[in-house]
């Protein structure tokens, strides 16, 4: 009985839980990664990742930054969070509660070291709601959802100020010294540091939420990079997706820098990494900006599949072994339950999580246990819902960016994209209907979201709806708070955005 319980012992102390690095990119179109198929934006070391690893075919974000984000950090639907609807601007006094725990939370549980880098974007008016408050041991970035790539600075709800700030449990300092320097290649060099000074015998999660390739303060050039990789993207001849080329070419330099690094500090073996995207593109000329989702139907802001189907990809060494496209169904609450089960957590136990833990489908290829997804229900901004179940999707969209909208032309490229689909219809079938019907669409036969088959399959439209029902039915109140708190204004703050509610 002693031998057992030393053997037990043993065995625990000689599973090492793996290093998390999590690198969210913001804004990025389905189709901007060259391991999409896309030739005009080369990505060689995000394809890296995704060609060395899983490359996940059927994963689903939420069509906006907060939400998405949220469903990261909480494992729960928004709809069961409060954050369904709208993202947060500055000078707004609402985040995630304070009664949901985070996943870096979990992690600091059971010894890790945790670090945030980049976009925070869940709440700070209290500093309560701040990264540090809510299980990261530093942060480094920004609080809101856009800035000037080189300034720095956010301006929201009508007011302009700097959003840079180095965070720890004990002090919170705003960074004024940052000028001119370009934001990914800073967030980059910060995220190297941690890996660099890091004690790799503590595991440690590392949470880089990149600014790229989100539009910056929307004025006359909000799609920035350094001329030297605008440069390198002559060959498109659209300024504004050339633009954005350049940024996803920064990013992905950088990404490749930090595996490096990691591979540098013998830290790799024993890492986990995952590349994400928050949301859909936001194409066309949304938000200034030129993303692509091509040719999945919608950009950002909709339920359809050009503005929730993310482009995702996770590396280990043990998925190396058997690198592969997997087509499971994912949602991305469902990062939570299965990091931690990679770290050594029994998820079992957990409470209200909506995220399912599919570790085991990742790394032995088992069924996934995931077999629906709600996508959204929004019933104030965009009033929106979509679900998925099986390869079924019901959807209720209005008309705002429903189309199809390839990259703007540039020379004589064809790209070759992994989802196949005829040319799109002149006219989209709008699924916003006065009749108060939604669509239907077979994913796996029509991933583009051409043909709505409600009315040729009753039965399965009436099932569909009813499982929509079953989740509006579960949704809380929304925490969306619009109102312009004059407290927010950074000129009270020495031109800071900062946290300005007491607790």
């Amino acid at each position: 009985m002693i031998y057992l319980v030393i053997l037990y012992a043993v065995t625990l102390v000689n599973c090492k839980s793996p290093h998390i690095i999590m690198i969210v990119a913001d804004d990025m179109g389905f189709n901007d990664v060259s391991f999409h198929g896309s030739k005009q934006i080369p990505t060689p070391n995000i394809d890296k990742i995704a060609t060395e690893g899983v490359i996940l075919n059927n994963y689903y974000v939420l069509p906006i930054c907060t939400p998405s984000r949220s469903a990261i950090m909480t494992g729960r639907y928004p709809i069961h969070t409060g954050m369904q609807s709208d993202t947060i601007f500055a000078a707004n006094a609402w985040g995630v509660g304070l009664d949901e725990k985070f996943l870096p939370q979990y992690l600091k549980n059971v010894g890790y070291k945790t670090h945030a880098i980049g976009k925070w974007h869940l709440g700070f008016f209290s500093k309560e709601y701040t990264p540090t408050y809510r299980g990261f041991d530093s942060f480094y970035g920004y609080y809101g959802g856009q800035a000037d790539y080189w300034d720095h600075s956010l301006a929201s709800n009508g007011w302009w100020g700097l959003d840079l700030h180095y965070d720890t449990p004990s002090s919170s300092k705003s960074i004024f010294n940052q000028w001119g320097n370009y934001s990914t290649a800073m967030y980059s060099m910060e995220a190297i540091d941690r890996i660099r000074n890091h004690n790799s015998t503590q595991p440690m999660f590392l949470y880089l939420a990149y600014q790229a390739v989100h539009s910056a303060n929307l004025r006359e050039y909000p799609l920035q990079a350094p001329q030297e990789w605008i440069d390198k993207f002559s060959h498109i001849k659209h300024k504004g997706r050339q633009s954005y080329a350049s940024m996803m070419g920064v990013m992905d330099h950088w990404i490749g820098q930090i595996t490096s690094e990691l591979l540098k500090q013998n830290m790799l073996d024993d890492s986990i990494i995952i590349f994400t995207s928050d949301n859909g593109g936001p194409a066309n000329g949304l938000n200034n900006n030129w993303a692509s989702n091509y040719p999945l139907r919608g950009t950002k802001t909709t339920v359809y599949e050009g503005g929730v189907r993310g482009a995702a990809c996770i590396w280990s060494k043990e998925l190396s072994k058997n690198p592969r496209v997997s087509n499971d169904l994912m949602h991305i609450t469902d990062w939570l339950p299965t990091l931690l089960s990679a770290a050594g957590v029994d998820t079992i136990l957990l409470p209200d999580l909506d995220g399912l833990n599919l570790w085991d489908t990742l790394i032995n290829q088992v069924p996934s246990p995931r077999t629906e997804v709600l996508i959204n229900i929004d019933p104030l901004l965009y009033m929106n819902a979509a679900l998925r179940v099986g390869d079924w999707k019901i959807v209720k969209q209005n008309n705002f960016y429903d189309g199809w909208y390839p990259p703007p032309e540039v020379s004589n490229e064809i790209e070759e994209y992994d989802v196949k689909c005829p040319p799109p219809p002149l006219l989209p079938r709008s699924c916003d209907k006065k009749d108060g019907k939604l669509c239907l669409f077979n994913i796996k036969y029509d991933p583009c979201e051409y043909t709505d088959l409600s009315a040729s399959n009753p039965h399965i439209y009436q099932f569909m709806l009813e499982r929509l029902n079953f989740y509006n039915k579960s949704m809380v109140e929304s925490r969306r708070n619009t109102f312009r708190d004059p407290l927010a204004d950074p000129k009270l703050y020495n031109g800071v955005w900062k946290t300005w509610v007491s607790s």
